[in-house]
């Protein structure tokens, strides 16, 4: 099964940062594979119901950024560059989305303990999608 992508409306995180977040998740968690083909730049604006700009500028921003290759006539290729973030910027985004994510489950009322067992959950999903 190829790699899903899916867009939240309710984060308030732009599309295109979504698809480009993703697919770095892709390449870190090895579910996304140097070599592997992504959608077109049409089909995954159709798949998302999106416009072809939004996937387009996630596309620009992942080849500007050294993940993937794009190769006219043949499609976008995920590159062999490993995806590494500096360790202090990667600790102060991890403490902001943990944070907000402690924020939010309790503003449902979800005990920490389910929110994990989902997160897991989610996680084992994602790589089985490959």
């Amino acid at each position: 099964m190829a790699f899903k992508f899916s867009l939240n409306n309710s984060s308030g995180v732009p599309y295109y940062r979504q698809i480009v977040n993703q697919v770095i998740y892709g390449i870190v968690n090895a579910i996304l594979e140097p070599g592997e083909r992504l959608p077109t730049v049409r089909q995954l604006a159709v798949d998302l119901q999106v416009n072809l700009n939004t996937i387009a500028k996630s596309y620009s921003e992942l080849e500007l950024r050294g993940f993937v290759n794009t190769q006219q006539g043949t499609g976008t290729f995920i590159s062999d560059k490993k995806a590494t973030i500096d360790p202090i910027e990667k600790e102060k985004g991890l403490r902001r989305l943990c944070s907000t994510f402690l924020d939010e489950i309790a503003a449902l009322s979800i005990k920490t303990e389910e929110a994990f067992a989902t997160l897991k959950k989610i996680e084992k999903e994602r790589k089985n999608q490959k």
